[in-house]
């Protein structure tokens, strides 16, 4: 790497712990967008490393998390957020204090909390890139996952301003949109973008399953499209899930009374055929779907461009 390319990089020296989808997202776009950053990693599975040499997801693929952070100025967490406080630790002896430490976990208060108490004197700033599939896994990640997606970076109210610009410099350039606030605020809001329909997911296809009266040969037989979206939400990863939804439980309780008042609300109306209050609802909803399509954060191609988005993930691993 020359001097010139050096200079024009957020980082020399990214760390990866924990080689799943974003994680190997992280990998694959760092060498993507950033070429001549140096990309180490490290995951907890022997299994999962190996898969990660043998397809050459990162230049060095550590046995240790301490020894694939040495030398890094740059390290990313991308475990389980339950899991952030164990693998900070884990590190924690060979990370240089120069170095500045991210995530990308769902919920943000914990996590600083978590990275706060195993890392004292370092540089913690947490964020968290809205962006996955339900995939799981070394291959399951591509380098354009991030593209177009925003990525929430919550500082501490002492962050140097350096650090910060250098860590959204880093997300920037793979293509993501990022935007800062506070970690608390982060919560509240993706208990109900995020945390929120994943548990109604996991509790409709749950339901579905256990019927008694429908078999579930017809449970996946007759799958309409909103219940083959539903099917596709709850099979994400189940670690990750049930660590958020404890990690992040205050504003998912929070969320969750709200919207068993609606649903209540939405049950009296059916009961009583009150079909005006159900088209007033169907179409202030409708409205949301429009807007999230005209900001770019979902497709309104049939299927909603999923083939081509599976097509292009493809052809970048293989890249």
């Amino acid at each position: 790497m020359s001097d010139s390319e050096s200079a024009s990089l957020p980082f020399r020296h990214v760390a990866v712990i924990g080689l799943g989808l974003l994680g190997s997202s992280v990998a694959r776009a760092a060498r993507a967008c950033l070429p001549g950053i140096v990309i180490t990693g490290y995951d907890a599975d022997p299994a999962v490393r190996d898969r990660a040499r043998a397809i050459g997801l990162a230049d060095t693929i550590a046995n240790a998390a301490g020894e694939a952070v040495r030398g890094a100025d740059l390290v990313v967490l991308c475990v389980p957020v339950g899991a952030m406080g164990t693998a900070a630790r884990e590190l924690a002896a060979d990370l240089s204090l120069a170095a500045i430490v991210s995530d990308v976990g769902s919920s943000k208060a914990s996590v600083a909390a978590a990275l706060g108490a195993a890392l004292p004197g370092h540089r913690i700033i947490p964020a968290h890139p809205v962006a996955g599939t339900e995939q799981s896994g070394p291959d399951a990640g591509f380098a354009t996952l991030f593209r177009n997606r925003w990525c929430i970076v919550t500082p501490p109210a002492d962050v140097d301003a350096a650090d910060l610009a250098r860590l959204v410099a880093f997300w920037e350039a793979f293509g993501a949109r990022v935007e800062t606030m506070d970690a608390e605020h982060h919560d509240l809001v993706l208990a109900v973008t995020s945390h929120l329909p994943h548990l109604i997911a996991y509790t409709i296809v749950g339901t579905a399953s256990d019927l008694e009266r429908v078999t579930q040969s017809e449970v996946i037989k007759y799958s309409a499209g909103g219940f083959r979206d539903f099917t596709r939400i709850a099979a994400s990863d189940p670690t990750m899930w049930r660590d958020v939804f404890l990690n992040n439980r205050d504003a998912v309780l929070d969320m969750l009374g709200r919207f068993n008042r609606d649903l209540a609300e939405l049950e009296a109306a059916i009961r009583a055929g009150d079909g005006e209050q159900l088209f007033d609802h169907f179409t202030r909803t409708r409205a949301i779907r429009r807007s999230i399509i005209e900001m770019g954060q979902d497709d309104a191609r049939p299927d909603f461009g999923r083939a081509d988005h599976s097509r292009a993930g493809k052809e970048t691993v293989s890249g």
